[in-house]
């Protein structure tokens, strides 16, 4: 790897390290998102780097819909133990029973709209005041709205057309009672940068990233885990495909690539060789409307 992108990613490090000190220096109540995906686990190696030898200045905090990938929650259960923070989890199983929600139908039905519900509640009993998030800006477009300290109401609610100016790294972190803001370290970094500081900073990621066998369903062109909360039809065809994840949500909606990448060399050159984004490549819920993305963050939605 050349000196100029290893200072390169040293610059992005640097940026992500100073965002997470703004964050825990401006706000009284912070938390980190953490979900055991790739994206998550980054931010908890910078936060490692941010603030050791000390304790995280912020608890970790997952919304579990119930439909993860067990090879991420295991991760998530084995890290925190690693390093010894704070870990919160809620069930949007729970809310839904709570708020008699109704659930999404149909043979991938997804919970991925009803963490909101779960988000505001745990932000509301714990006062959160500040989280902070994996999204990058080449993600999906909706993202690339977003200023790195997003400030949402006392609703919930993101108002791309309401946001504050961040001139010379300077973040405002100033908001009303109700309101909260969703900070991104990362937000400048793209899939390949990620993969790249993986790399650097030799990061353990969990196996579903990397090349494997798994039984699939073919969606639209998409390769869908078969699992317990995919709805079979007696004319669905079962395939056995080597693949990969490159992002982790739920098994519903989140489609594999197929690949032989074992490792991450292999994984950065077949990224660099991809014209797809991450999210366009494999999340079917994105798929739903031009604004998909949009309209769910508008309501609440990370």
């Amino acid at each position: 790897m050349s000196k100029y992108h290893l200072d390169y990613l040293g610059q992005l490090e640097s940026e992500a390290i100073h965002i997470m000190r703004e964050v825990a220096g401006q706000f009284e109540r912070p938390a980190l998102l953490f979900s055991g995906g790739k994206d998550s686990i980054t931010l908890v190696h910078l936060a490692l780097k941010a603030f050791r030898p000390g304790k995280f200045p912020f608890p970790l905090v997952h919304i579990d819909t119930g439909h993860n990938f067990p090879e991420a929650l295991n991760f998530r259960d084995d890290l925190v133990k690693k390093i010894g923070e704070k870990l919160i989890v809620r069930k949007v199983e729970d809310t839904i029973k709570e708020k008699n929600l109704t659930e999404q139908q149909g043979k991938f039905a997804s919970r991925n709209a009803l963490q909101t519900y779960t988000l505001l509640d745990i932000i509301e009993e714990f006062k959160f005041d500040a989280l902070i998030g994996g999204a990058r800006r080449d993600e999906e477009k909706a993202r690339a709205k977003e200023r790195i300290f997003s400030v949402r109401d006392e609703f919930g609610q993101w108002n791309p057309k309401l946001q504050r100016p961040e001139l010379w790294n300077t973040y405002n972190g100033k908001i009303h009672k109700g309101e909260n803001v969703r900070a991104f370290p990362i937000s400048n970094w793209t899939e390949l940068d990620v993969w790249n500081y993986i790399r650097s900073e030799k990061i353990e990621l969990p196996s579903i990233y990397f090349s494997h066998e798994r039984e699939v369903l073919e969606h639209e062109g998409q390769l869908v885990a078969v699992s317990e909360y995919i709805k079979l039809a007696e004319s669905d065809i079962i395939l056995k495909r080597k693949v990969r994840y490159r992002t982790v949500g739920d098994m519903t909606c989140t489609a594999a690539v197929e690949s032989n990448a074992t490792g991450i060399d292999e994984i950065i050159n077949e990224i660099i060789a991809t014209k797809t984004s991450e999210r366009g490549e494999t999340r079917i819920d994105d798929k739903v409307s031009e604004a998909a993305m949009e309209d769910r963050k508008k309501s609440g939605y990370f």
